[in-house]
């Protein structure tokens, strides 16, 4: 796969101390593009702020296949109304604590009179609860985890996922999950605003040992738009896994860009290199 350079951000940004307050905004001011493209860049973050010693991982459509189970659930709710659900409108929704998600689903598909964002909820959960345990790894989750916890590089999860849907979610693989430091749900009560918010970043950092850690040796992985912007809102570098239907103009935020898992170098970022390279 070919791979072009993204620019990285020009402009310094400040970094504190303690939780910034950040103010509410319309999704409908991200101005989402109409016709995603499949495309894919990779950025080279030749120096990094600082050297990262601290990671923190999302968890739906980065380390799980389980975003494609959302997809399909609202796919058949928008049909019995004769409307159809595009990848728009899937960017605007990831990422988000479930509740706000329901609200864009519901005002932008101008089904709002007939369904409401909490109606809406409960008849996509019954059938969520369905496929939930029958979630997947993505490709190079396992490895990346695994290689971290072998060199001592401490690392966390921090998932809108309520904390019911992540122990559906990760019932086939809670070793796996067993190794991360600590977990953030999008139902943690610190959480007080979903992403683009960087409140769950800014807590995970906080229950690290000796935390919390300074942002800029924070290295945040997540493939969702509204990720990437709640990462860089807590003053962290982030490498973004898109979904390769997500246009490319949402990668620009990111301070990396990959294909997979399979693509990251630790090296990159000065951590530990793979002892065994992916063939």
């Amino acid at each position: 796969m070919p791979r072009l350079l993204c620019q990285r951000l020009a402009f310094p940004i400040p970094i504190a101390t303690s939780p910034i307050p950040f103010p509410h905004f319309s999704t409908k001011s991200l101005n989402f593009p109409k016709n995603p493209t499949p495309y894919l860049a990779m950025a080279n973050p030749s120096a990094a702020k600082a050297p990262i010693t601290h990671v923190i991982f999302d968890m739906d459509g980065l380390l799980l296949d389980t975003e494609k189970f959302y997809t399909e659930v609202q796919e058949i709710i928008l049909a019995r109304y004769n409307k159809t659900f595009d990848w728009a409108l899937k960017a605007k929704m990831m990422g988000k604590k479930a509740i706000e998600a329901a609200r864009v689903f519901v005002e932008d598909t101008g089904l709002s009179d007939s369904l409401t964002a909490e109606d809406f909820l409960v008849e996509r959960e019954a059938m969520l609860q369905k496929l939930f345990p029958t979630s997947e790894l993505m490709p190079g989750a396992s490895r990346l985890i695994r290689h971290l916890h072998a060199k001592a590089i401490p690392f966390c999860l921090a998932t809108g996922s309520h904390k019911r849907h992540f122990e559906l979610k990760t019932q086939s693989h809670r070793e796996l999950f067993s190794l991360m430091h600590h977990v953030v749900n999008g139902d943690d009560p610190e959480v007080k605003q979903g992403k683009p918010s960087p409140d769950i970043f800014l807590a995970a950092s906080k229950r690290f040992e000796g935390g919390p850690i300074d942002p800029n040796k924070c290295l945040v992985f997540e493939d969702a738009p509204s990720g990437v912007l709640a990462a860089k809102n807590a003053g962290m570098s982030v490498v973004m896994v898109p979904d390769p239907r997500l246009d490319s103009s949402f990668h620009d935020a990111a301070d990396q860009v990959l294909g997979s898992l399979l693509d990251f170098n630790p090296s990159d970022w000065g951590l530990p290199p793979f002892d065994n390279p992916a063939s």
